[in-house]
């Protein structure tokens, strides 16, 4: 890991309290590690039996929903606003689920379980290649396998009562 100031390799120095944290010898202070929060969603329909699930621009598989947390704005913000940019369904109702780092993009994902209107999909292209409607079988036979979306949406889908 290198410093974000100077560029510098940083070595790991134990803090009490906090344990091993990157110290930068140049600028002679700790760096402790910086990096994005996202929201993830488990979007589903009212009667809670089908999962929209999304391909994204140069991405071959399925995943869920999911975006940045802008800075100033908070996740119930970023949450209506990433569904309606992405696929102009309006989210009715969330309710949070649990978090995940996502080491292969360096993010923190906080999932929610979302409710959304089941209207018509309009995909936005800089994002989207591709979304649909699935029931739980079909969403756990699609969705990426051993990745983060994969494991919230088996989490959700439990918490749904939807194992099937």
């Amino acid at each position: 890991m290198y410093c974000r100031d100077c560029g510098e390799k940083t070595v790991l120095r134990f803090v009490e309290q906090e344990g091993l944290v990157p110290f930068c010898p140049k600028c002679g202070t700790f760096k402790f590690p910086l990096f994005p929060v996202a929201v993830s969603m488990t979007v589903v329909n009212r009667a809670e039996d089908k999962i929209l699930l999304a391909k994204h621009v140069n991405e071959n598989d399925y995943t869920l929903i999911a975006g940045y947390i802008k800075k100033g704005e908070n996740a119930e913000k970023a949450i209506p606003r990433e569904i309606k940019e992405e696929t102009k369904l309006n989210a009715i109702k969330w309710r949070y689920f649990g978090s995940r780092y996502h080491d292969a993009k360096d993010v923190l994902m906080l999932n929610f379980i979302v409710t959304a209107d089941e209207g018509a999909i309009e995909l936005n292209e800089n994002e989207l290649t591709e979304a649909r409607w699935c029931t739980p079988a079909e969403a756990k036979e699609l969705i990426r396998k051993n990745s983060t979306a994969e494991y919230f949406l088996n989490g959700a889908l439990n918490e749904l009562g939807k194992r099937k």
